[in-house]
């Protein structure tokens, strides 16, 4: 069976984002949103909040820092990586995180983050309401019987 990592997120950013640079002039962001999580506790609906870091890479950091503000409604689609490394102290750290592919508007533009979001935004047409015509249709043709079926 084949691995699969995948995490798809909604949330809040719970800072501003701060854009950085490599060495290499590579573009990096690092953040954290807050997720809702439900449960139950004798037998009564609770509700918590995580906390999750999210790095974004090249484009997706940009796209993040011009774009999304502290309170900013997300969607982070991407994957989890845990890495390791020695601090000053000679101390082994560990940090689990989510590495963004893609990253879009949680909420309509208008809603989420005010002066620094797009003015505009596009809802395709097949998003609309479904509309039904119960007086038939000359674009279909009624078929008599099973007998007539080639199947």
């Amino acid at each position: 069976m084949a691995d699969l990592n995948k995490v798809i997120l909604m949330g809040h950013m719970t800072a501003d984002p701060e854009l950085k640079q490599t060495t290499s002039g590579l573009s990096v962001c690092s953040f954290s949103i807050g997720v809702n999580r439900r449960y139950s506790k004798a037998d009564q609906a609770q509700q918590s909040v995580d906390f999750i870091n999210i790095v974004a890479w090249r484009q997706q950091a940009e796209f993040v820092s011009r774009y999304f503000k502290k309170g900013s409604s997300i969607i982070v689609c991407g994957s989890i990586q845990t890495r390791n490394w020695t601090d000053n102290n000679g101390q082994k750290r560990y940090v689990t995180e989510v590495v963004a592919d893609e990253v879009s508007f949680g909420a309509p533009a208008a809603q989420n983050s005010g002066d620094r979001a797009p003015s505009q935004g596009y809802t395709p047409a097949a998003y609309g309401a479904p509309s039904f015509n119960s007086t038939g249709s000359a674009d279909f043709e009624e078929i008599p019987g099973d007998e007539s079926l080639p199947f």
